[in-house]
């Protein structure tokens, strides 16, 4: 058997008190011992990891990067916790997580051997149920490039190895956030990922779970969330109660297509899925989360699933006074649950006395399928989109183009496929972007044509075209999305994009404006939008605010830290705007001008362009 040696980070992590856990209840412990794995795995492929072994109680993975080890199991321990809440204290269950940096043999079969395993494991025995431990040479390997905090906690013995570790504690804070994206946008960014940053982002099927609250309040970029003037309403992730974590995907698609179809209502305020979905899993007090989103309105509710029959609660509360206004369960056959969707939707406009204007009565309760295994399809791929890795989006295609095989007029299931093909050509796994844009714009075609009352499907084909170059169709596309969605996150954000885009500044912040205030919590790209287009506005001082806050919600972004380099300059503030070129290099020491800004295919006026290179070379930027 041949075996290579190779300096790894080394994750190693067991249950603290496993053996009480299944002497108290074999069946539930394996139960949450598979769910707990899966999100291991999970965090460990998004981390670019790799899983090692999974013996008992066990989970070993490897990584080349320190820095991802960290954030990985940071993520994870987080995520653990989360769910841990949702348990009986005597049912859950916490891991201890060692972190190593050391030298690794792997075998041919992918098993790891060595004191650096050996250490890790041992590092792992020193960590607290719940906690993480690290030695000094990891330690040394992310001090100062992440925003977490260690404390140590001196020199170990352990069995088998000759010297004392040093080693560190994580500091985890108790309901910190997991960065986003599984902290994707944390990473200097590749020339055609950044492409996909300023566009993914925005897509239906992104995820979005921020701890940075109190940003929200400062400057035009965070209005603060008064009560809007018409009702204003959050839809809750549904609670799936099937146990059965793999169905995740089937109660929040319940929330989302109640959202979507919600958002076509002009005269109703929606709070978007990516702020209302980050409370999942959370206990929540209605009349903190009327404060945090600005909405008045909460609907919540649950799912269960079992066999051909599912069960659905929901009940709408208002916030202010901590009224239930309507409260309803459902026991139906699963084959009827777009009926359900659709009677909880009409009780909410009823409850809310929702004056519905002439045309949207018949988009409102269009129907994208009746085929419930299209739909489930539809809704896995959908959750492989949101990874965005190529094995993913690869197993995103096969569940989507089944869909569309099992349904052919299934046009939530075109929308969706053409995003794999668009995600193909963003991050650079294409091999005929030219082919693939064509295939997208196809797809997303064919699914207005079969249901044209969906504003985010307009929206995609508009930032298909603007991909393409193509301005003047991205236009027409974006403002008829915004039409239809008014209160679509998402559909607003994109088409002030196409309108920054096409030159026209003003108005694009006028829609990137309303989608911040439809995202109470967003996506670091929503301010750098903002920023740019304050910038281009000679309203420099603010541009400058808004770019800081995209570097607070994403501090290695490298986006907003270069258009703050520019902005500084812009506003005679040469000092800072040569302080703010050296951040950018630390973050990307490869940068260059011409490379950076040729990923901005987008612009109409390349005098725009060529006016940033000249600011960011008066920088020191090269």
């Amino acid at each position: 058997m041949t075996s290579q040696r190779k300096l790894s980070c080394i994750l190693a992590a067991d249950a603290a008190g496993y053996s009480r856990l299944m002497g108290d209840d074999e069946k539930a412990t394996e139960r949450t011992l598979t769910e707990y794995r899966q999100v291991f795995t999970q965090h460990i492929v998004q981390h670019q990891g790799r899983m090692v072994d999974t013996a008992g109680d066990s989970v070993l993975a490897v990584f080349d990067s320190p820095v991802e080890a960290v954030e990985c199991a940071a993520d994870i321990q987080r995520e653990l916790t989360r769910r841990n809440r949702q348990l009986a204290e005597h049912r859950r269950m916490q891991f201890r997580i060692g972190l190593n940096l050391g030298d690794v043999i792997t075998h041919e079969d992918g098993t790891i051997y060595g004191d650096g395993v050996n250490i890790a494991a041992r590092l792992q025995s020193l960590a607290e149920p719940g906690g993480i431990c690290v030695s000094a040479n990891v330690f040394e390997q992310v001090d100062g490039h992440l925003p977490l905090k260690f404390a140590d906690i001196g020199q170990h013995q352990a069995k088998n190895i000759a010297k004392p570790i040093k080693a560190y504690k994580l500091l985890l804070q108790p309901d910190a956030s997991a960065h986003p994206f599984g902290s994707r946008l944390e990473r200097p960014l590749p020339k055609l990922v950044g492409i996909g940053l300023a566009l993914t982002l925005v897509a239906a099927v992104a995820v979005g779970i921020w701890m940075w609250r109190d940003l929200r309040h400062a400057g035009e970029i965070a209005t603060p969330r008064d009560m809007q003037d018409k009702p204003s309403i959050a839809v809750l992730p549904f609670a799936n109660l099937s146990g059965d974590s793999t169905q995740d995907y089937f109660a929040e698609g319940i929330s989302e297509d109640i959202i979507t179809t919600l958002a076509k209502i002009r005269n109703l305020f929606v709070i978007a899925r990516n702020s209302t979905f980050q409370y999942k899993g959370k206990p929540t007090d209605v009349r903190q989360l009327s404060r945090e989103l600005g909405a008045r309105f909460v609907l919540e509710g649950s799912v269960r699933k079992e066999g051909n029959q599912v069960r659905v609660t929901a009940q709408l509360i208002d916030s202010t006074t901590g009224t239930h206004l309507w409260a309803q369960r459902y026991e139906r056959p699963l084959k009827d649950i777009f009926s359900v969707q659709e009677e909880i939707t009409r009780h909410i406009v009823s409850a809310l006395d929702v004056e519905i204007v002439e045309g949207e009565q018949a988009r409102l309760w269009r129907k994208s399928t009746e085929n419930l295994e299209a739909y489930e399809l539809m809704m896995r791929g959908r959750g492989y989109l949101i990874l965005t890795d190529r094995e993913d989006l690869a197993l995103a295609r096969q569940y989507l183009t089944k869909a569309i095989e099992i349904d052919p007029k299934f046009a939530m299931g075109y929308t969706s496929l053409a995003s794999y093909y668009l995600l193909q050509v963003i991050f650079a796994f294409s091999e005929s972007p030219s082919a693939d844009l064509a295939r997208a714009a196809d797809l997303q075609t064919r699914a207005i044509e079969l249901d044209d009352s969906q504003g985010y499907s307009y929206a995609q084909l508009g930032r298909i075209y603007m991909q393409k170059r193509q301005l003047d169709e991205a236009l027409v596309y974006g403002k008829k999305a915004v039409e239809l969605e008014p209160s679509g996150g998402e559909s607003n954000a994109i088409y002030a994009h196409i309108l920054e885009a096409s030159g026209k500044p003003a108005e694009a912040l006028n829609y990137i404006n309303k989608a911040l205030r439809l995202q109470p919590f967003p996506n670091p790209w929503y301010p750098w939008l903002q920023g740019n287009c304050l910038r281009q506005l000679g309203r420099y001082e603010e541009a400058i605010a808004a770019q800081q806050r995209a570097i607070a919600l994403s501090p290695k972004f490298l986006w907003p830290r270069v258009f703050l380099v520019d902005a500084y300059v812009a506003a005679g503030r040469g000092e800072e705007a040569q302080a703010k070129a050296k951040e950018v290099l630390q973050l990307e020491p490869s940068f260059t001008v011409d490379a950076f800004l040729g990923t901005f295919v987008w612009y109409r006026d390349s005098d725009v362009l060529k006016g940033y290179a000249a600011n960011l070379r008066r920088a020191g930027l090269k």
